[in-house]
């Protein structure tokens, strides 16, 4: 893997934010300009945040996590720009959002992906993430979306 770090960031992080729309659009073209479902992560609702930076220091990857109850957490906003992709990023943002997770004590992480993210689902399917129905504020709105739940390993 190539030099890459994880740095804990604010949601409102420029480079955060420079991520998050680069993922947003990219959803966007592969749904074909659907609305996101659920309810959008905002500053007030994210506790968690990592950037993935380069040698140089550019953010290429970011990830994000939501409480959603006592010991339970959503993974939110995980992406890695298309030139950093295949070099295993995206493990290092999740490892590094699960080991966050058991910091805080939530023991089970949930998402929300799509069919039409292959790359995504095979890396939760991967990494032990499993199929679940939907939940929280995705039960009325879960057309087009996969849902999967992983309870973590204790540290």
């Amino acid at each position: 893997m190539p030099d890459v770090r994880l740095v804990p960031a604010a949601w409102d992080d420029p480079d955060v934010q420079r991520l998050t729309a680069a993922q947003q659009a990219e959803l966007r073209a592969r749904y074909e300009g659907g609305q996101e479902p659920g309810t959008p992560p905002s500053a007030a609702d994210v506790a968690v945040v990592l950037v993935a930076r380069d040698a140089g220091g550019e953010a290429v990857g970011c990830g994000a996590l939501r409480p959603l109850g006592d010991d339970v957490a959503e993974i939110k906003r995980m992406y890695v720009l298309p030139a950093a992709r295949g070099r295993g990023l995206s493990k290092l943002v999740l490892a590094g959002l699960e080991a966050a997770a058991r910091d805080r004590g939530w023991t089970t992480l949930r998402l929300e992906t799509g069919p039409r993210q292959p790359e995504a689902v095979a890396l939760y399917e991967g990494a032990g993430y499993r199929p679940i129905p939907a939940f929280g504020p995705y039960v009325d709105d879960a057309d087009d979306s996969l849902f999967y739940e992983r309870v973590l390993d204790p540290a």
